[in-house]
């Protein structure tokens, strides 16, 4: 099992950025794939983006050019850095650990809302 700590979420202005951080427990670089997915009130959650152990990346259609997800295997951390954002972005978000077979992790997630 793998122990997530999300952080940086708040409230921002529409056109604004803000930069979530996910601390895991252990190395990332042995993880299948870290993700982060959102959900807003009264919708399934969704997947925003993930990076494979690899490193190669993917993101939704909704948020490329906006939201971009990185990671940092010396520190067993992985960012979503999110610019240019809309009302629409407001969610929960969620860090995934995807170890396959083995199962999923999740974090307890950072609330970013946008608003003026």
């Amino acid at each position: 099992q793998v122990q997530l700590v999300e952080s940086g979420g708040g409230l921002v202005q529409p056109g604004g950025s803000l930069r979530l951080s996910c601390v895991a427990s252990r190395s990332i670089f042995s993880i299948e794939a870290m993700g982060w997915y959102r959900q807003a009130p009264g919708t399934p959650r969704e997947l925003v983006a993930r990076i494979t152990s690899g490193g190669v990346a993917y993101h939704a259609e909704s948020v490329k050019g906006r939201l971009t997800i990185t990671r940092d295997t010396a520190k067993n951390t992985v960012y979503l850095k999110m610019n240019s954002l809309k009302p629409e972005d407001t969610a929960t978000y969620y860090c995934n650990a995807d170890r396959g077979a083995l199962g999923n992790d999740w974090g307890q997630g950072t609330q970013v809302t946008v608003s003026s």
